[in-house]
């Protein structure tokens, strides 16, 4: 049996040549985590704050702009807000299409070149 029979399995694997892993088996002190990326919406302009927060604490923040058009003054002021925060942490912000807005900290940019 060649290498990439081996790997991909060849059809020949048994059940009982694999272990189930179960999460709670690791040691979660143990892991060192590094930056958490946040899911958020803004509807108004109060759903800034927690992003603010987030990313002045090392976050990634996806934000969900669906409600609000982009030409909209609120969503104009928004995004300068963001901006803002952006430039003040040393990282990025970028919008996708008009449903997205990346925010990142400090370290961590985001690609403008879409992969493959």
């Amino acid at each position: 049996m060649g290498l990439m029979s081996k790997l991909l399995g060849g059809g020949q694997g048994r059940t009982d040549d694999y272990v189930e892993l179960d999460v709670d088996d690791f040691d979660a002190a143990a892991v060192e985590t590094g930056t958490t990326v946040h899911i958020a919406t803004i509807g108004d302009k109060s759903d800034v704050i927690p992003i603010k927060d987030a990313v002045y604490d090392g976050s990634v923040v996806i934000a969900d702009i669906t409600r609000h058009s982009t030409s909209d003054r609120t969503m104009e002021h928004i995004s300068d807000e963001l901006k803002q925060v952006a430039r003040e942490v040393g990282g990025d912000i970028v919008q996708k299409d008009d449903d997205q807005i990346i925010i990142t900290p400090g370290g961590v940019k985001v690609s403008r070149k879409k992969l493959g």
